[in-house]
């Protein structure tokens, strides 16, 4: 989505809010992760003393296989997130700011960069899982096995 903040960037005190949902079609290449719901991005823009500040939420679902035991799951993710904004940058490599293009910026990319970094590596169905035993291959949540230890 990308957003008009010419007078945020021009007015201490104005803000815009920010409402949307990221499809399904613009998270297609993002093969590792199965949406089961689209992105729901909410915030604001806002300039408070002459700093421009994007700050938003993310909240989605995802279907999941743990990592432990491999059974399905799904699992409900929100995310709080604060960029400051700014119109241009004397030094190109730094990572703690967003450059506006002209007026405007694009906040999908940004909502999706910032979830994907976020996500924990390791996703378990809970936290006790038991994951499977290493000799018959069975699910050590549903009860033990009767291999020899």
């Amino acid at each position: 989505m990308k957003l008009n903040i010419r007078q945020v960037l021009n007015i201490v005190g104005e803000k815009k809010t920010i409402n949307f949902k990221i499809q399904h079609e613009e998270l297609e290449n993002i093969h590792t992760l199965n949406f089961s719901t689209p992105v729901m991005v909410v915030g604001e823009v806002y300039n408070r003393a002459g700093i421009v500040t994007l700050s938003f939420n993310v909240k989605f679902t995802l279907s999941l296989l743990c990592d432990r035991c491999l059974d399905p799951f799904e699992r409900e993710f929100s995310y709080d997130f604060e960029h400051t904004i700014v119109k241009s940058l004397n030094n190109n490599q730094n990572d703690d700011y967003i450059v506006t293009d002209g007026d405007f910026i694009d906040i999908t990319p940004i909502a999706i960069s910032d979830l994907l970094l976020q996500l924990p590596t390791k996703i378990l169905c809970k936290e006790d899982c038991k994951g499977l035993c290493q000799h018959c291959g069975n699910n050590l949540n549903y009860g033990d096995c009767n291999c020899i230890k």
